[in-house]
Parts: structure tokens; C-alpha cells; sequence
């Protein structure tokens, strides 16, 4: 078991969901579409060559984004890594992977 945990402008956010979702990600017994969710505030400054879905090249942008988690099967986290980056509207989306060991 993995958890996923993805940052997601608010424009994309239920779209990115419905992805990650329909990929297999979200499932917690007889549960399905789990996720848990805040919003803050991301930073970055795109460089040269970079095409941003938000802001300006040697700009710093300061956007709302939602911090999204969720649990993710081994069986299908490469298919939701795959979802993620088709669906997510970045150039290059930020998240982290971490395993979950059940002890």
C-alpha cells in the first residue's frame, strides 16, 4: 500500500481526483473515493523553457492549491502515477509517494 499525496490548483482539482479515482487510487476497504484534502498556498518560479499552466517565466507566483492524500494498492500505483500526470495540468506536477507497511 502506498499513500499518494498530490498539489492541485483549484480549477483542476475534481478533475485530478476523478483520475486518480477511476485509476484505482482512493480505496479503503469497502470504501471508495477517499481522499483527505486543505488548501494553502503554493510558490514557484518558472525558468526559461518552462510553459506554466500558471504564471510568468522569472516570475515568482504564489497560487491556492489543494494538498490532496490518498491511499493507493500497490497492484495500481503505477496506473494512478500515470493518471495523475495526464490529467494534472502542470508541466511538471509536485508530489510524493511514500510505502505504508501495516504492521
Amino acid at each position: 500500500m502506498y499513500k499518494l499525496t498530490v498539489f492541485i490548483p483549484d480549477d483542476a482539482l475534481e478533475t485530478v481526483k476523478s483520475a486518480l479515482f477511476a485509476a484505482g487510487a482512493g480505496k479503503i476497504g469497502d470504501y471508495s473515493n477517499c481522499c483527505w484534502q486543505v488548501k494553502g498556498t503554493g510558490q514557484f518560479k518558472p525558468l526559461a523553457g518552462s510553459q506554466p499552466h500558471i504564471g510568468e517565466q522569472d516570475k515568482v507566483e504564489q497560487v491556492e492549491e489543494w494538498r490532496v492524500e490518498m491511499v493507493v494498492s500497490d497492484i495500481y500505483i503505477h496506473t494512478v502515477i500515470k493518471a495523475l500526470k495526464d490529467a494534472h495540468p502542470y508541466e511538471t506536477p509536485a508530489y510524493d509517494v511514500i510505502q505504508v507497511i501495516d504492521i
